[in-house]
């Protein structure tokens, strides 16, 4: 077996599985401070106080060729939720 990163090689054995282990990344969702900063508003009814008003944003959370997602802000109660294409 090769690494393809660093190009060090290593004999596989049949007797020993092979197990790799990688980390889960936290992501965090960037809050905005302000209310209004300047963002655009739009119909969206909030889960939590049944206003339809809300900010949105858009933000690219995954890989580069899956879509974005889209925030949503309340403008009455602040409340932010998402939503996926």
């Amino acid at each position: 077996m090769v690494c393809r990163k660093c190009g060090m090689r290593v004999p596989k054995s049949s007797n020993n599985p092979i197990v790799s282990v990688t980390n889960k990344l936290e992501r965090t969702v960037p809050v905005l401070e302000q209310e209004s900063a300047g963002l655009p508003t739009t119909k969206a009814k909030c889960p939590e106080c049944g206003n339809d008003t809300a900010y949105w944003w858009l933000r690219q959370l995954r890989a580069a060729d899956e879509s974005e997602v889209r925030f949503f802000r309340c403008t009455k109660c602040g409340n932010t939720w998402r939503e996926y294409d």
